[in-house]
């Protein structure tokens, strides 16, 4: 008989702000693969610390690691959008257990929130959608359209997104990492 796997709870922690070192739950669900805290540091290295009066998206929120960590690090407003019933009731608790009045938990198809947000209302958008799926093209698109011209989107994807396949969208790469299996992409609308 094969040994039982270790039923621990997986955790990912808050890497800074009001919240650093807040260790947040992640669910065993198929597919969901929170960012990590090597991607997430360099992310927040490249946002800046203070992210004081940003709004953001955490589409495809998932553990919403990117989320709760831009509202640790000051952003005034967070949407959490995960479509999952468990994961957005396990997003609802964590927000609850810290208090976070500055974020909300809508539990929504990342896709069509996207498309209804106002035209360059957003400061910020993460776009994390399941590796498994080809999301990408329609994230990117409803996310152009909806963070400021100023504003900044971050894409995890499994392959580097060249800068052809960005200016299709309305966006260009302002930085790129490779952290193991997964390409991390902060860009912003092209003028």
């Amino acid at each position: 008989m094969a040994p039982r796997a270790a039923t621990l709870p997986r955790q990912v922690r808050i890497i800074g702000g009001q919240w650093k070192r807040t260790k947040l739950p992640v669910l065993d669900k198929p597919g969901l693969r929170p960012t990590p805290d090597r991607v997430r540091e360099t992310l927040f290295n490249w946002l800046g610390h203070d992210l004081g009066g940003w709004r953001c998206v955490d589409a495809f929120a998932g553990s919403g690691a990117l989320g709760f960590e831009a509202a640790s690090r000051g952003a005034s407003d967070v949407l959490l959008i995960e479509q999952d019933a468990d994961l957005a009731s396990q997003l609802r608790a964590v927000q609850a257990k810290l208090a976070a009045n500055t974020v909300r938990v809508q539990r929504a198809d990342a896709l069509s929130v996207l498309a209804r947000l106002p035209p360059g209302s957003v400061d910020l958008i993460f776009l994390d959608p399941p590796f498994g799926v080809d999301l990408f093209g329609q994230a990117l698109a409803g996310a152009a359209a909806a963070v400021r011209p100023e504003g900044l989107v971050y894409l995890e994807a499994p392959i580097e997104w060249q800068d052809a396949a960005l200016a299709a969208h309305g966006l260009q790469r302002l930085k790129h990492l490779r952290a193991g299996a997964v390409h991390a992409h902060l860009l912003q609308r092209t003028a």
